[in-house]
């Protein structure tokens, strides 16, 4: 399954050559499930502020919700998909930006084997926005392939731990979940599980977590759009401790859904 639109149109040859070849622009990613979506007014402040950041465009009520009539347009009939919203440049300079909406099918759950991952020094240009700029995530991926691994978790210059290629960073020390404070994309899965933790009263906290204290934690996950997943080892170091992703799955399980 594959559509994809451009301001709610099937866009023609020239444009798609005109965004292929731009790699300007930010997106949002979500997972829509019986017409219903995880964290939508997160999704919509994310688009809202990285395009006031990198168009110099604020997103207005109206134009918030033309944008969510164009989501609904591209899924038409099709209740569970993978939906990405990426604003991309306007064909001329003083036009606001485009909208693309494409639809695939649902992601699969995450697999069971926990992830192998490998940390690396590594900090992305402008780390807060969810932008097109994914050359060095998906270098790092392959990287972390070729060596053994799964995937790679970034550390600052300052040593401080942010976030893997395409997800946020969860650790535990046996007693609460520990998020890493650094530069980085504040997930809209990271953010639900934090605050449906809070509901819950399940103990968690937000710290800076030098590189060096990854191995002396009990457990830890990746979390993104998908789901959740284990970390079984980094760099090479077991992590034996699977509490954490059974903590965060049951919680994820608990965070209510948004009609679209």
């Amino acid at each position: 399954m594959l559509t994809v639109e451009l301001n709610g149109r099937v866009p023609d040859l020239t444009a798609m050559h005109r965004i292929a070849t731009l790699g300007y622009g930010h997106f949002t990613s979500m997972q829509v499930r019986a017409g219903r979506v995880r964290g939508l007014a997160l999704h919509l402040a994310r688009l809202a502020d990285s395009s006031e950041e990198l168009f110099g465009h604020r997103i207005g009520v109206a134009e918030e919700h033309q944008l969510l009539a164009r989501v609904r347009h591209a899924l038409g009939p099709v209740r569970d998909a993978s939906v990405r919203v990426t604003l991309v440049p306007g064909p001329g300079e003083q036009d606001p930006p485009d909208v693309l909406v494409s639809v695939t099918d649902p992601a699969p759950e995450p697999p069971s084997h926990p992830l192998r991952v490998q940390t690396v020094p590594y900090e992305r240009d402008l780390p807060e926005h969810k932008h097109r700029g994914t050359f060095m995530l998906n270098h790092h991926v392959r990287e972390a392939t070729l060596a053994g691994f799964d995937d790679r978790l970034f550390v600052g210059r300052d040593g401080l731990v942010s976030e893997g290629t395409t997800w946020n960073a969860a650790c535990y020390d046996g007693e609460e979940i520990i998020w890493p404070a650094a530069p980085m994309l504040k997930g809209i899965t990271m953010v639900l599980l934090q605050i449906q933790m809070s509901i819950d009263g399940t103990p968690w906290t937000l710290r800076p977590v030098q590189a060096s204290e990854l191995t002396t934690f009990a457990g830890a996950a990746a979390v993104n759009s998908h789901g959740v997943r284990g970390i079984g080892s980094i760099d090479e170091v077991p992590v034996a401790d699977q509490r954490a992703e059974k903590i965060l799955r049951e919680t994820l399980a608990s965070v209510p859904w948004d009609e679209l």
